[in-house]
């Protein structure tokens, strides 16, 4: 499950010296160990594990997708509301993170809305409590996001569970693109410095391209227009989380552990709400 405390840098190989590889069950027990609350010990810490674990992230992302449809098709099947299903839908994302990634996007708009230099900006982000701008931010997303639901879930639970699946994965992708090289950490610790620039351009771009590729296959379950439907809210998500990276970058200096949780949420809402239009 997620660290309670930021884990450790680990230090850079000596010069020459060839890091150790991380097998692909390290990397998934980096994904399922940073990204979600699931009972997952991480064995490895290293900027290897991160590599993989980065690259898996979307993986992460589709189990906790699918837990989520299964509890709004249960909460169907057993006489709930559309309203009441898309409630708990947007719900399971947040319980499985133990709220992270939401605490991250109200701390990023916190950050981004006081509008002073970035190490002070770093602070504000860093400090317990949640600002107005974090408050406004996280009531807008969250209303968003059970409002998509809730129509999505009035069509028909196949829609609703395909939405939330393909959103919280996509969710995970943007996270993949975050750590490609170029993008620093805006501090020397935390969980932002583990993975940032662990990937390098060309296997980030290819992650996202399956990303797209793999969301319009989704939707074509929905017919050949739910495959291109699907295939937009894909490059939306991505997209909008790209804008928003490139915003944090240039006002912080790099990211941190509250832009990836600010860039994950930011991208299944863009993605909900695609979807949601046509």
């Amino acid at each position: 499950m997620p660290p309670t405390t930021e884990p450790p840098i680990p230090p850079a190989p000596p010069p020459g010296a060839e890091p150790p590889r991380a097998p692909l069950l390290d990397g998934l027990r980096f994904a399922f160990g940073t990204l979600t609350a699931l009972p997952v010990r991480v064995a490895r810490w290293d900027r290897q594990a991160a590599r993989v674990g980065m690259l898996c992230a979307p993986v992460a992302g589709l189990v906790i997708g699918l837990f989520a449809a299964a509890v709004g098709g249960a909460l169907l099947l057993c006489g709930g509301g559309p309203l009441l299903a898309a409630v708990a839908t947007v719900a399971v994302p947040a319980a499985l993170t133990r709220g992270l990634h939401l605490d991250g996007l109200a701390d990023t708009a916190d950050g981004l809305g006081s509008a002073k230099p970035a190490p002070e900006a770093l602070r504000v982000m860093k400090q317990s409590d949640i600002g107005p701008f974090g408050v406004l931010t996280l009531f807008f997303v969250l209303f968003a996001q059970v409002a998509v639901m809730y129509e999505l879930y009035e069509q028909s639970w196949a829609r609703g569970a395909l939405a939330i699946a393909l959103a919280v994965t996509l969710s995970r992708g943007a996270l993949t693109l975050a750590s490609r090289a170029g993008v620093p950490a805006a501090r020397p610790e935390g969980l932002g410095a583990a993975v940032a620039e662990v990937l390098t351009v060309r296997s980030a771009l290819i992650a996202a391209a399956l990303a797209v590729a793999a969301g319009a296959a989704s939707g074509a379950l929905l017919g050949p227009y739910g495959a291109l439907h699907a295939g937009l809210a894909a490059l939306a998500a991505l997209g909008v989380a790209e804008l928003l990276l490139r915003h944090c970058r240039k006002r912080f200096g790099g990211v941190t552990g509250d832009v990836f949780g600010a860039l994950a949420e930011t991208a299944a809402t863009a993605a909900l709400v695609t979807l949601a239009l046509g």
